[in-house]
C-alpha cells in the first residue's frame, strides 16, 4: 500500500527508523491485533498500537468503566464511568488516529467463542487480570498457532512474556502454562494488593513494543523469555522460559506437540 501525505507525516518517526521504515509501516498497517482486556495494561497498549497505525485493532472487554479504574486506565475519563470499556476505548482511539479499523468486542471470552474470535487476528495480547482467562487465552492461542503476548502486574512489580507454542512462523517456545502450570494458591488481585498506576503504563507499553517488533521484524522479541520489572528499584531482568514436557497445553508428555 502507499501512504498519503498525512500518513507520511503521522508515521514519519517510524519511517526514518531503519528497523521499521516503509516496509515495517506497511506491515503494521496490514496487521490484525486483538487485546484481551482494556484495563490497566490494555489501555496503554491500545493507545500505542493505534498510534503506530496497526491496521485492525480488536478490543475485547465486557466490563464498564468504574471510578476506581481511572487511577491507571488512562484511555478513560470521568465522563466514561458506567459505559462500555470496549466501546469507549474505540471512541477515544479513533480520535487519536482515524487510520486503524478498531473493533469493540463487548462480551466475555469463553471456551465456546475463543477460537472463532482469535482466528481473525494475527497476534493476541493478554492484559486480563485473572488466571482462568489467561489459561483460556493461552490454550486457544496454542491450538490456533497464534503468537501470544502476556503480562501481569501487582503492587510495584510487572512481567511480560511472548509465547509461540504452536506457530511455525517463529521458533517454538514455551506456552504461558509452562510458566504457570496452575493457579497459584497465594494468587491475589490488584484489587486486593493494589498497583501503582504508572507501572501499568510501563508494562502495557512494553507489550505494545513487543507487538510492534513482532510485526515489523525489528530487534529481538521476548520469544520464550520473561521480562521482570521491579518498579521500586527501577531494575529489570530477563530469564529464559523452557518448554515444560509435562505442560497440559503444549507438553510432549501430553501429546501436544502438534496443535490442532
Amino acid at each position: 500500500m502507499s501512504f498519503n501525505y498525512d500518513q507520511i507525516e503521522r508515521y514519519s518517526r517510524h519511517l526514518v527508523l531503519k528497523e521499521i521504515g516503509g516496509p515495517g509501516q506497511q506491515a503494521l498497517s496490514a496487521a490484525k491485533v486483538l487485546l484481551v482486556g482494556v484495563g490497566g495494561l490494555g489501555c496503554p497498549a491500545a493507545m500505542y498500537l493505534a498510534a503506530a497505525g496497526v491496521g485492525t485493532l480488536g478490543l475485547l472487554d465486557d466490563d464498564s468503566v468504574a471510578l476506581s479504574n481511572l487511577q491507571r486506565q488512562i484511555l478513560f475519563a470521568t465522563t466514561d464511568i458506567g459505559k462500555s470499556k470496549a466501546r469507549q476505548a474505540r471512541h477515544h482511539l479513533q480520535q487519536q488516529n482515524p487510520d486503524p479499523n478498531i473493533i469493540a468486542h463487548n462480551f466475555r471470552l469463553t471456551d465456546s467463542n475463543a477460537h472463532e474470535l482469535f482466528a481473525s487476528y494475527d497476534i493476541i495480547i493478554d492484559g486480563c487480570d485473572n488466571f482462568a482467562t489467561r489459561f483460556l487465552v493461552n490454550k486457544a492461542c496454542h491450538e490456533l498457532g497464534k503468537v501470544l503476548i502476556s503480562a501481569a502486574v501487582g503492587r510495584f512489580d510487572g512481567q511480560v512474556s511472548v509465547h509461540n507454542s504452536g506457530n511455525n512462523s517463529h521458533p517454538k517456545t514455551a506456552c504461558y502454562q509452562c510458566l504457570v502450570p496452575s493457579i497459584p494458591p497465594e494468587a491475589e488481585t490488584c484489587e486486593q494488593v493494589g498497583v501503582v498506576g504508572a507501572l501499568t503504563g510501563i508494562i502495557g507499553s512494553t507489550m505494545a513494543l513487543e507487538c510492534i517488533k513482532l510485526i515489523t521484524g525489528a530487534g529481538t522479541p521476548l520469544l520464550g523469555k520473561l521480562l521482570i520489572w521491579d518498579g521500586l528499584k527501577a531494575a529489570a531482568r530477563t530469564i529464559d522460559l523452557p518448554v515444560d514436557p509435562a505442560c497440559i497445553v503444549c507438553g510432549s508428555e501430553h501429546g501436544q506437540n502438534n496443535p490442532v
